[in-house]
């Protein structure tokens, strides 16, 4: 599959779908949580590591509860609101300063994980079509050129 990034600009907030239940049907929680947190080793490892907590405490939290968003939003319990509230994901954001070049990160480490999924296409591509646009919502600072 082709992965495209939209180009997007600070503070739109295009429409966005949520993903094909499906996805959380072929891959399970367990699978889910194995994306989340290959998505999260790679972005460890990347320019926009300062993002994410820095202690191996923080940071595996911040994987559970990614993870238990995406479950909820692919239709599964709802372990984020449980634990966390209702997502208000662009609140949530707000502290860091996400800007274009993070998306773009955040974004291209995904579609290494997405790549090493053994998930039919038109999944990859639902999951993809929200985190795409979704991304978009969370951007809140200007890149500095």
């Amino acid at each position: 599959m082709q992965y495209k990034i939209t180009p997007a600009q600070v503070g739109t907030r295009p429409q966005v779908s949520l993903p094909n239940p499906k996805i959380l049907e072929a891959l399970g929680e367990e699978g889910m949580r194995k994306m989340v947190s290959d998505h999260y080793d790679l972005l460890r490892q990347s320019n926009i590591r300062g993002l994410f907590p820095p202690t191996d405490e923080g940071f595996e939290m911040a994987k559970k509860h990614s993870a238990d968003f995406f479950i909820q939003i692919c239709g599964g319990p709802r372990y984020f609101d449980e634990s966390r509230g209702a997502p208000r994901m662009v609140a949530r954001h707000m502290p860091f300063a996400i800007t274009q070049e993070a998306r773009r990160i955040w974004l291209e480490s995904y579609i290494m994980v997405l790549n090493s999924l053994d998930l039919e296409e038109d999944l990859k591509e639902s999951f993809w079509n929200y985190i795409d646009i979704f991304s978009i919502w969370m951007m809140n600072t200007h890149d500095n050129h």
